[in-house]
């Protein structure tokens, strides 16, 4: 495999086919050595989705699937509205942001069209779209490659061009959230751009449906304990609630 986040997916393609996997199998399949193998299921293993058995893992728990924009548009849309609006309202004339891309995040950019003196900056394609024509938003886009998958850009360009800026606010979407492995994207090169926008704002805002909850993608974004405000729906479960709440984190029910 080229590298070893595609090796990482292909054995979790395996095991959801499967339910488990041997050492030897792997491989056999991947053309690599016993001791990656198993500090492939290893590091798997940390973030709760193997569970390592004599000779190889099994699966724990599946990760979420990766849809489409158009699926995941579909998906929690009146959720998605109430979070995207509620986040607008924590934007104040004067802010620099930086709004990632997601089909969350859209609903707070379609919000800001009548913003007055904010600075956006984004990384999707979609969300520049919507704020092209915003005369009170000044806009800047990363650049870098386009995930279609996603309407995102990422990469060396993308992260080259926030690293000369200080945000005030960066408002987050996520594909997992986990109260012990924090929050979570599908892909390593979203995942690394996502983590340069940490580095690059005073506050982190996530905003996520709660089906997103206890949910574990494949590549971590940060820890819980660098997050300072979740806006979520009222289908949050107590367990989270209160576990955020302990964590020290601002929770906001978007209803």
């Amino acid at each position: 495999m080229r590298n070893t986040s595609q090796r990482r997916e292909t054995i979790l393609q395996m095991l959801s086919r499967q339910g488990s996997v041997q050492v030897t199998e792997l491989v056999e399949q991947l053309g690599v050595s016993a001791v990656t193998i198993r500090h492939d299921l290893s590091a798997l293993g940390s973030q709760g989705l193997v569970t390592r058995s004599h000779g190889g893992a099994v699966l724990t728990r599946v990760p979420p699937p990766e849809h489409t924009m158009r699926q995941k548009d579909a998906l929690y849309h009146e959720q998605k509205e109430r979070i995207g609006a509620f986040a607008a309202s924590l934007v104040e004339a004067g802010d620099n942001i930086v709004i990632d891309s997601g089909t969350t995040t859209i609903f707070l950019a379609r919000n800001l069209l009548d913003a007055s003196g904010v600075t956006v900056a984004t990384n999707g394609l979609n969300i520049a779209w919507e704020l092209a024509d915003a005369p009170g938003v000044d806009l800047i886009l990363t650049g870098g490659l386009l995930r279609k998958q996603s309407l995102s850009f990422q990469g060396s360009q993308a992260e080259a061009c926030l690293q000369v800026y200080n945000f005030d606010k960066l408002f987050l979407g996520v594909d997992g959230l986990d109260l012990q492995f924090g929050v979570t994207t599908h892909h390593e090169a979203e995942a690394s751009l996502n983590r340069m926008m940490v580095e690059r704002a005073k506050r982190i805002i996530v905003l996520t449906d709660s089906s997103k909850f206890g949910r574990v993608s494949l590549h971590r974004i940060a820890q819980l304990d660098r997050i300072h405000t979740i806006i979520t729906d009222a289908g949050i479960s107590p367990e989270y609630r209160e576990g955020l709440l302990k964590l020290g984190i601002e929770l906001h029910i978007a209803e």
